[in-house]
């Protein structure tokens, strides 16, 4: 077993990725890696190895038996399980007995159903049946995440192990025990194993056999543990007594700190780079041996058959399909809540369409009743498609783990993406059984019930089509192409745009649109039926059903039902195939690789340009107590020293459901069990305990970070009650998860804390020589220009985060600080540096608590007191560690002894403690204090030696001494005062807007994602617009052609708005968490920061604005006037803005993603209803669907009716208006418009005048009629076709039909054909008017 040691940067996750086989294709290799003779592609290395990634990547809704049990069922078993038949065969011939315990183990350790259970029993039984979460769902704790992530990796058969820093998040006992573990297994099962670890504490660096050394991508040193040493001290370097090994090997080869070891003292020191240590060490005889080694080729026959592995997956195909099955439909029941609310969501929004369409049930006799039909079909259609988006978060938050496994070869893709489809077809046979049930039958479609089955298969294959359809790598990205991809598909649908009015070269677009296949299919299955079948136009053979089929250009072939049926099957299939080739081939968006090697040139080393970036420091980079007193109090900005105590502090859950099924009988989880301490200035205090034990919870306590569970007991700032309004002004918090806005600088993170959180007196350039020297102090000038970027996906490496969390907290000034594992994920040199800046942070006089898990010897020691807490929130141990930490040891070492221990800081009197603790084993020589207190309190030693520690404290004088120096701190000091301030916050509202939206103008114009992908789409857009509906604007010979036009309008808005506001979602969301974090510390209020973002927007939709309608206007061919534009532009702008804003808003009310989504395509469904395209704005709607519209106030919010009504008043000519109110039957109001017009000076022309006389028979008023007449005899009207066959009509029709005959007298004059006249006059004649 070898340890892999490091600083970050150095190359150790290269290598890891390297040996296991996963290392990318994109980058450049030389050298070969061989198992046992045989190079890699001789067989699967991704089988035959195992790499455990430093990240924590699960599926949040499994628990941790399901999640192992899932590993080793893909898994399998392997070349273990016929090595054991080999072993039993091998037995038998020699007749040996083997040992029972050792047998069971190994037959135990080949059965799929056995692994999962061993690994979860023997090292996490506590949280077997608790659910994983992940960051918006409570779960495990960390350090269990990173168990799960371990153990996933060890039930599988690999025989080689490698792994990436897994001790991040772990305290030093439990990393013990894990290393240990894995050591037995690797010489138990012969196994191979290089483990990379940051802090390996001296207890656990002894267990590993062999050593490697990395540094700027060089190997310094590799062998047998115990020459290490030696061949520094051949080089001229000493470890010091008392300093871990680990710590010495990763700072000796720093440039920095690597003059403090030199041990030749006769000698002048000259600093030894990396290179000349590793041409050193192959001159060494460790080194010579290993190349002499390496020289002799490997005898491949010396290999054992099975121990690589040569197939593909770890069990048959047919396996790895049910596993993947069995967990979609596990992950589909533990979402039922979110699939039960897209039901409730569809069926409101059904009997809202119902209800809106509920009047025409009665009306089957006019194609303008078609219509109205048409348009509720077309509703379902696009309500339908919304729908499918709801789900997409789901499906791409779990897309890293999928490349995770992938990488594994636990599972080919098509094992993964085709059970994803099978639990959705399933759920959607629901979703549209209650779509169908709740519109059906009120809307009044064709009661056949074979009509009904077949509108019911047409539905339900087209939301399986959408389901085909959903595998992205980015949510972002996914929300805007998948609009642009639905705007695409609904435009083709035959719906939006006839097949007759659309340009011949883009019939291709119509008939591979998956929807025109749907359209066609419900509206062919509806209109072909009897309803339609039984009425017929005058004076036609055809059915109604025909003509209106016929009036938008749809197929009326019965059978294209079938073909549309089929034409889904296939397409469904084809998107599935093209997921599965994504899936497959494709690499996660935005892979980055987080251990980046920089080779330094060493002529530059040697020129000393790296001096003159970095200044030398020789000095011993781990200050102690007295050397660094008074370090950095002469360059800091005043504050006043404050202390806090908590007495009796008691914090309480719900009791989690997994563990009422177990039987327990309690209502309520208690974390923290009477808690009491106090925290002094000028002292800091380490708060340990083991995993779960609740250090991380009485932290969030104390800061008043835990918003939910119950919390009893007193807290006090300086003898005042604590308030928190005032103590987050002068207090910091350095969250365990570094959490920071992404898209901004390391030196814009620190600006912005300083520019908000130091008070309004200080000056800016004290702030900014302030931010410097904390810069400076923290070592992050070298990247102050460097992006922070995403967790574990780019931007800033886990230590440089980490640096960056405390900076931030630090340039706050604060009185009183937390940190949460402020050393974890860091590397022995970067722990020191972040342990001093803390000393020297708690010499200026400030309170610093710190949790920690596996400090080593020398940052342990840097402590001043220790809070030690066991699992179950009770306290073990609080008070001072001593010269070496005497104090701690000798309070768990006495047997028969009094303890006798010099309080700090105190003058109360010395304490003993009343009973004795017999049987706790003494720390040996050399041993870490942190990992030997943490391994003699844990619960089995407890059950050992029959005692309860907490109890023991409970009853020494040490707890007697603590409640004493609590109810001393707990009284306010004379003359002074409680905390008070003049503002809640220390910036005005002003400068805080200003700040957040200076930071949004930063990160938005680095957004590529979202802002480069908003506007490809919209200049896509664009031109799609101007292609499909190229001068169909200037069009009004056909009424097709109007509804093109009104459809383009209505298509930009609803869709255009939807990508708006599907894509600020995912940057919103991404930003969420660190607006959670900077709002808690006080930096601003949420008005000033939902303000900001609401003007960063303005200038980037205006630029979307302005591109869409400079392209789309000119070439769709609206009336190209100044004033016409304008308002177009206006009313486009408005609605993208309102657009953009929902989408904020809805992020800003919705716990994640998901809810958002679901109540997203809702929201977005009602306004497609009412927008007033698929329904008139005042026709086809019952009197109460208009109430419940209004009732819910939607027409008052929702943009898209409001902005189609305005485009067609500011594009359409108003004469359009008119007529489209007279074809409509609105009678009054087209007459009144036609008054408006003639006083406003606007002429109307033939097609208005024809609208009009048609207005003319609807009122039966020959009157208005002959008024009409003389109009246009008196102006000169030519007498077109269509005026004399609107006048024929309206005399025909109240009964003067010789009036008719006149006319067509002088329309023969005109040198055109007279069909129409002949048709009028023979359309009277039918009526006995002739």
């Amino acid at each position: 077993m070898t340890l892999l040691l490091g600083p970050p940067g150095s190359g150790k996750t290269t290598l890891l990725l390297a040996l296991s086989g996963l290392l990318g294709s994109e980058l450049k290799v030389s050298g070969k890696v061989t198992y046992n003779g045989h190079e890699m592609h001789e067989f699967v290395p991704q089988r035959s190895s195992a790499y455990v990634s430093q990240h924590d990547v699960h599926i949040g809704e499994m628990t941790v038996r399901e999640t192992l049990g899932f590993s080793a069922a893909c898994q399998g078993v392997g070349p273990i399980y016929e090595m054991l038949l080999e072993l039993l065969r091998r037995e038998k011939q020699e007749n040996i007995e083997p040992d029972p315990f050792i047998d069971a183990l190994m037959k135990a350790f080949v059965l799929d159903r056995q692994r999962d259970h061993m690994a979860t029993e023997y090292t996490l039984k506590i949280c077997a049946d608790t659910i994983i979460g992940d960051q918006m769902t409570r779960g495990i704790s960390g350090g269990q995440k990173k168990r799960v992530t371990i153990g996933e990796m060890l039930v599988g058969p690999a025989t080689a192990l490698f792994m990436d820093s897994i001790s991040v998040g772990l305290d030093s006992s439990t990393t013990y025990h894990i290393i240990n573990s894995i050591r037995q297994s690797v010489q138990i099962l012969n196994r191979t194993a290089l483990i990379s670890l940051l802090q390996p504490p001296p207890e656990t660096f002894e267990l590993f056999d062999d050593i490697i050394l990395l540094s700027e991508g060089h190997m310094v040193c590799q062998g047998p543990r115990f020459y290490v040493l030696q061949f520094f001290e051949y080089m001229g370097f000493r470890c010091p007594d008392r300093k871990a090994v680990a710590d010495f090997l990763q700072e000796v080869i720093s440039r920095k700190d690597q003059a403090q070891y030199w041990a030749r003292g006769e000698e002048t020191y000259t600093h030894v780079s990396t290179r000349q240590f590793a041409e050193e060490f192959r001159a060494f005889h460790v080194g010579r041996a290993i190349q002499n080694e390496l020289a002799i080729p490997f005898d491949k026959s010396m290999s054992h058959p099975f121990a690589l592995t040569r197939s593909k997956f770890g069990t048959k195909k047919i396996n790895l399909l049910k596993a993947s099955l069995k967990r979609e439909f596990l992950l589909m029941k533990r979402n039922l809540i979110v699939f039960a609310f897209k039901i409730i969501q569809l069926t409101v929004l059904g009997l809202i369409t119902a209800s809106a369409f509920s009047e025409d049930r009665k009306h089957h006799d006019t194609i303008q009743d078609g219509t109205i039909h048409m348009g509720a079909l077309f509703i379902g259609l696009v309500t339908l498609i919304l729908s499918g988006f709801a789900v997409l978060p789901m499906t791409i938050s779990k897309l890293p783990v999928y490349y995770k496994q992938r990488s594994f070869r636990f599972y080919p893709s098509w094992a993964y993406s085709f059970p994803t489809l099978i639990p959705g077809m399933l759920f959607s046979l629901v979703e549209v059984s209650f779509w169908v049930i709740s519109t059906y039958f009120i809307i009044g479609f064709d009661p056949n019930f074979i009509r009904q089955v077949s509108h019911y298969i047409s539905r339900d294959f087209q939301i399986n089509f959408m389901r085909g359809r959903k595998v992205t790598r980015n949510v972002s990205v996914a929300s805007v192409v998948a609009n642009l991809a639905v705007m695409w598909l609904v435009i083709f649908s035959g719906f939006v745009l006839s097949r007759d009015v659309m340009k011949k070269w883009l019939v291709w677009a119509y008939w591979t649109s998956p929807l025109m296949y749907v359209y066609n299919a419900i509206v062919g299955n509806e209109f072909l039926g009897r309803s339609w079948a039984n009425h017929h136009a005058p004076g036609s053979n055809e059915t109604l059903g025909i003509m209106i089929l016929k009036s938008h250009g749809t197929i009326t072939n019965p059978h294209q039902y079938w073909v549309g049926i089929l034409a889904l099957v296939g397409f469904t299939l084809l998107f599935a195939l093209f997921a599965n080739l994504a899936l497959a081939y494709l690499k996660p968006y935005g892979a980055h690789h987080s251990s980046t090697i920089a080779v330094l040139d060493e002529e530059k080393l040697n020129a000393g340009e790296l001096n003159q970036k970095k200044p030398q420091n020789h000095q011993n980079i781990t200050l102690t107590k007295d050397e660094s007193r008074g370090a950095v109090k002469g360059t800091s900005i005043p504050f006043t020293p404050l202390c806090i105590t908590f007495e009796n502090i008691v914090y309480s859950v719900d009791m989690p459901k997994e563990r009422r099924d177990r039987g327990n009988p309690h209502d309520r989880l208690v974390l923290l069990n009477e808690v009491s301490g106090a925290f002094r200035p000028g002292v800091l205090t380490a708060l340990m305990g083991v995993t779960g034990a609740g250090k991380t919870t009485l932290l969030d306590v104390l800061a008043g970070r835990k918003n939910t569970g119950c919390i009893e007991g007193s807290v006090k700032i300086s003898g005042y009650p604590k308030k928190q309004e005032t103590f987050a002004r002068v207090s910091g918090y350095c969250e365990q998860n570094d959490i920071h806005s992404p898209l901004v600088t390391v030196y814009e993170s620190i600006v912005f804390s300083a520019s908000l959180r130091l008070p309004k007196d200080v000056g800016s350039q004290a702030k900014q020589n302030f931010v410097d020297e904390i810069m400076e102090l923290i070592e992050l000038t070298p990247i102050k220009d460097a992006l922070v970027g995403l967790p574990n996906v780019n931007g800033l490496s886990v230590e440089q985060r980490k640096r960056l969390t405390i900076s931030v907290e630090l340039v706050a000034n604060p009185s009183i600080l937390f940190m949460d594992e402020p050393t974890s994920g860091l590397d022995a040199r970067a722990a020191a540096i972040v342990m001093r800046v803390v000393r020297n942070t708690v010499n200026t006089g400030r309170t610093v608590v710190c949790t920690i898990h596996q400090p080593s010897i020398d940052i342990f020691e840097s402590f001043d007191e220790l809070f030690l807490l066991k699992q179950g929130g009770q306290v073990l141990y609080a008070g001072p560690l001593g010269h070496h930490c005497c104090h701690l040891i000798d309070y768990f070492e006495i047997k028969s002894l009094l303890i006798t221990i010099l309080p700090l800081k105190s003058n109360f009197p010395m304490f003993t403690c009343v009973k004795q603790i017999n049987g706790v084993p003494k720390i040996r020589d050399g041993y870490n204090p942190a990992t030997w207190v943490l391994e003699v309190t844990t619960r089995a030693q407890e059950e050992l030696l029959r005692v309860d520690f907490a109890d023991i404290y409970l009853n020494s004088d040490l707890y007697r001494r603590n409640k004493a120096l609590i109810r001393e701190l707990s009284i306010p000091p004379p003359n002074s005062q409680d905390l008070h301030f003049p503002s809640a916050y220390p910036q005005s509202y002003l400068t805080q807007w200003r700040m957040c939206l200076w930071r949004h103008y930063k990160s938005y114009w680095r957004d590529i994602a979202h802002n480069g992908v908003r506007y490809a789409i919209t200049l896509a857009s664009a031109f799609m617009f101007g292609i499909v509906f190229w001068k169909i604007g200037s069009k009004r010979e056909k009424q097709l052609d109007i509804i093109g036009g009104i459809g383009s309008m209505y298509i930009s808005t609803m869709f255009i708005g939807a990508q708006t506001s599907g894509g600020v979602m995912p940057a919103m969301a991404k930003e969420r968490p660190s607006f959670y974090r900077e709002r808690s510390s006080g930096l601003y209020a949420a008005i000033p920061y939902a303000l900001a973002q609401v003007v960063i927007e303005i200038p980037y939709v205006l630029a979307q604005v302005t591109i869409f309608e400079i392209i789309a206007y000119a070439m769709i061919g609206f009336e190209w006037t100044a004033s016409k534009f304008l308002e177009h532009y206006l009313f486009t702008l408005l609605s993208l803005l309102c657009f953009t804003y929902y989408g904020m808003m809805i992020v800003s009310v919705t716990p994640n993603q998901e809810t958002c989504s679901i109540l997203s395509s809702l929201i977005y469904s009602m306004w497609n209803l009412f927008a007033g395209f698929a329904i008139p704005r005042t026709n086809g709607m019952s009197e109460e669907a208009v109430q419940m519209f209004y009732h819910m106030k939607v027409e008052g919010v929702e943009p898209t009716g409001v902005t189609l009504f305005s485009l067609l008043l500011a594009s359409a000519n108003l004469k359009v208006v008119k007529e489209g109110l007279a074809q409509n039957g609105l009678s009054s109001k087209a007459m009144l418009l036609s008054q408006q017009m003639q006083e406003v000076g606007i002429k109307p022309n033939a097609k208005s005048l024809t609208s009009l006389l048609s207005v003319c028979i609807d009122m039966t008023s020959l009157k208005l009629g002959k008024a009409i007449h003389g109009y246009i005899t008196r102006r000169y009207y030519s007498l077109s076709t269509e005026i004399a066959t609107s006048l024929v009509d309206m005399y025909g029709s109240i009964d003067e039909a010789w009036k008719g005959y006149c006319v067509r007298q002088r329309a023969s004059i005109m040198q055109r054909s007279d069909l129409y006249l002949w048709i009028a006059q023979s359309s009277s004649r039918s009526f006995g008017i002739i």
